[in-house]
């Protein structure tokens, strides 16, 4: 097994449960893991023998892209999406943070963690 992790992937975005929330928008930054077997790859040295992180980080985009009231909602996307797209991911974690959130206070961040594995 090996890992993979996209880190710190900085997105504007529409999500929130307040109007003002999703017409203005914000920032949020992402964070992924995925564990994979590596070992075909790390001999191969073939792109197709491992997970894409290109491909990771244009499912967090995308995914990211579409408003959503919760960030759990959105967490669950991007991991019910990973499984689906690519076989080679056994296990994920996935966080999403709104940044500055507008909860009356000086607050840097909250964030969701979610975790998916793999069904045998």
């Amino acid at each position: 097994m090996g890992i993979i992790t996209v880190e710190n992937i900085r997105i504007f975005a529409h999500h929130g449960c307040l109007k003002e929330e999703t017409k203005i928008g914000s920032d949020y930054s992402v964070n992924l893991k995925v564990e994979a077997d590596l070992q075909k790859s790390a001999k191969s040295d073939k792109l197709s023998d491992t997970v894409d992180y290109v491909f990771l980080n244009r499912v967090i985009k995308e995914e990211m892209n579409i408003p959503s009231q919760l960030l759990e909602t959105v967490a669950k996307r991007i991991l019910n999406r990973i499984f689906k797209e690519d076989a080679l991911v056994k296990k994920a974690t996935v966080w999403v943070s709104k940044l500055n959130p507008p909860i009356g206070g000086d607050v840097e961040k909250v964030t969701i963690k979610m975790r998916k594995k793999r069904k045998k």
